[in-house]
C-alpha cells in the first residue's frame, strides 16, 4: 500500500485503482468495474443507477440490502422493496418472483429489478448455484427486468461450489463484491457491469460522497485481496467445518447448516446458557462471537483464524461449555 502508484481517482487518473477495476471486471466476466468504499454503497449505487424513484425491486425478506443497509434504497433512492420469503438455501422460488412482477397499471409501481445475494448471509452462508442465477437472469430478461447480485462473499460461493466466480454472475447484469470480508483488504468493494452502467454508477458514487482522490493506497490492498486472498478461501471453509463439528458435539447447542465460512448455532431452551453469557465467556477468553438474533450466535472464519487460533477456539469451546 505504501508503494502504490497513485493519482486522482475522481478524474480516473489513479493507475492502481484503474488496475484493480480492470482486474475485477475480468474476474467477473463483465466489461467494466468501479471501486467503491463499501458494499453497502456499492449496492445502493447499483439501485440508484438502475432505478427511477417510485420503481420497485424484488428482493428476499432476509436480504442484506433489505435488512441491514439502513433502508437506503427507499430513503435515498425512492425505491420500493417488494419482499419475498427467502428459502433456507437463500433462493427465491422462480414462481414467486414471476408472480411478484407488476403488470402495467397506473396504480402500481414499475417492477424494475431483481436482487439476489450470494453467498446468502442470513441463510447460513449458502452459495447460490450458477444454474439458479442463470434461471433468474432468464426470467428477468423475459420480463425486461435487471438482475443485480449482492456478491459480498461471491468468492466464498465460488470456492464452495468449485467453479469460477464469473460463472456465478454470468446471468446477472451487475454484481458488487467486498474486498474487506473474507478477502482481507482493510476497506473497499467493487461494482461490475457494462460500460454504460458504470458511467451512471460513477456519477452516483460522486453524489453519495464516494469519490476518493489518491485511492490507490486502498486499491493496492484490493489487488492482493482479488489476486491472492480469493484463492485460499477453502482453508476458511475447512476450519468452519471443524468449528461446526466441535459446537455440534456440545449438549444444549444446535448447529445450523454450514456451507462456507459462516457458522451459526442456537442455544436450546433449558440448556442453561444465554446469548449474553456465552458472548461474555468467549470474549473473556479472547474469542469474539456475534449475537445473531434470539438465542442464536454467529462465528466466522477468515485469514487470521489460522490453525493455532483454531486450537485455541476449540479449547475455549471445551472450557465454556
Amino acid at each position: 500500500m505504501a508503494q502504490a502508484k497513485v493519482g486522482d481517482d475522481v478524474y480516473g487518473e489513479d493507475p492502481t485503482v484503474n488496475e484493480l477495476q480492470a482486474a475485477a471486471a475480468e474476474r467477473m466476466g463483465k466489461p467494466a468495474a468501479l471501486f467503491v468504499p463499501s458494499g453497502t454503497m456499492g449496492n445502493l449505487i447499483a439501485l440508484l443507477a438502475h432505478c427511477q424513484r417510485g420503481d420497485e425491486v424484488i428482493v428476499g425478506d432476509l436480504a442484506h440490502t433489505f435488512l441491514n443497509e439502513t433502508g437506503g434504497m427507499a430513503a435515498l433512492g425512492g425505491v420500493q422493496p417488494a419482499t419475498l420469503p427467502n428459502q433456507p438455501d437463500g433462493t427465491l422460488p422462480l414462481e414467486d418472483i414471476e408472480a411478484a412482477i407488476r403488470q402495467p397499471d397506473v396504480h402500481h409501481p414499475n417492477t424494475r429489478l431483481i436482487a439476489l445475494e450470494n453467498t446468502h448471509n442470513r441463510c447460513y452462508g449458502t452459495p447460490l448455484t450458477a444454474d439458479y442465477v442463470n434461471a433468474v437472469g432468464e426470467l428477468a430478461k423475459k420480463h425486461g427486468l435487471i438482475l443485480h447480485i449482492d456478491g459480498a462473499r461471491i468468492f466464498n460461493a465460488a470456492a464452495a461450489l468449485g467453479v469460477e466466480v464469473a460463472d456465478l454472475v454470468a446471468g446477472a447484469d451487475t454484481v458488487t463484491f467486498c474486498l474487506s470480508k473474507g478477502l482481507c483488504a482493510p476497506v473497499g468493494s467493487v461494482l461490475c457491469g457494462d460500460e454504460a452502467f458504470i458511467a451512471r454508477a460513477l456519477r452516483m458514487r460522486k453524489m453519495l460522497g464516494g469519490g476518493m482522490r489518491q485511492a490507490g493506497v486502498l486499491a493496492a490492498a484490493g489487488l492482493i485481496a482479488l489476486e491472492t486472498m480469493s484463492r485460499r478461501l477453502g482453508e476458511d471453509h475447512a476450519r468452519a467445518r471443524q468449528l461446526a463439528e466441535a459446537l455440534g458435539a456440545v449438549e444444549g447447542l444446535d448447529v445450523l447448516p454450514q456451507h462456507t465460512n459462516i457458522v451459526r448455532f442456537k442455544l436450546r431452551e433449558g440448556s442453561g446458557y444465554t446469548v449474553d453469557g456465552v458472548i461474555q465467556a468467549f470474549g473473556e477468553r479472547g474469542v469474539l462471537i456475534g449475537d445473531d438474533g434470539p438465542g442464536e450466535l454467529r462465528v466466522l472464519t477468515h485469514y487470521w483464524v489460522d490453525d493455532a487460533a483454531m486450537e485455541k477456539v476449540l479449547e475455549v469451546i471445551a472450557d465454556v461449555f
